[in-house]
């Protein structure tokens, strides 16, 4: 397969030329690589997996500031939530533990989704929530931390 047909299957048909890709890969045929797009790709997979373990933690931390601050709408489905994020982040750090790092890097702006995701979903207003998180990168990822009803 030429080299421009590659890059032009990148364009047209995206599983067709990861496929190809891989071929090249197992038959070490470097120069045929479409090194442009395939660099692009494995930047893009990076990015991917910080933003996954960004939005989990986003969900976590709305789902402990709803579990917190609208106590008497404590739900399974709340508690569920919480429990799948903190298995889903600690697999996502188990796949990928250069990703660890990350989590405290993180944490402010995945307060911010989270903060946005309890204003929604209960209705209170801005002001009931604390400007800065009151947890923990350590208590949100604790199994057995659960916040005190306010």
């Amino acid at each position: 397969m030429e080299r421009m047909y590659i890059s032009d299957l990148y364009e047209i048909d995206f599983y067709a030329w990861t496929q190809e890709q891989v071929s090249l890969l197992k038959t070490q045929h470097w120069d045929k690589l479409d090194t442009v797009n395939l660099i692009e790709e494995i930047e893009t997979l990076g990015r991917k997996e910080r933003q996954e373990l960004r939005n989990r933690l986003g969900v976590l931390l709305g789902h402990l500031l709803k579990w917190q601050f609208q106590s008497e709408k404590r739900s399974n489905s709340w508690l569920g939530t919480i429990r799948e994020q903190r298995i889903q982040i600690k697999l996502l750090l188990q796949d990928s533990p250069s990703l660890k790092p990350y989590l405290d890097e993180v944490f402010l702006a995945a307060y911010e989704l989270g903060l946005a995701l309890a204003i929604r979903e209960t209705k209170l207003g801005e002001q009931v929530f604390p400007e800065v998180c009151p947890y923990t990168p350590d208590q949100s990822m604790n199994p057995e931390f659960l916040p005190e009803s306010n």
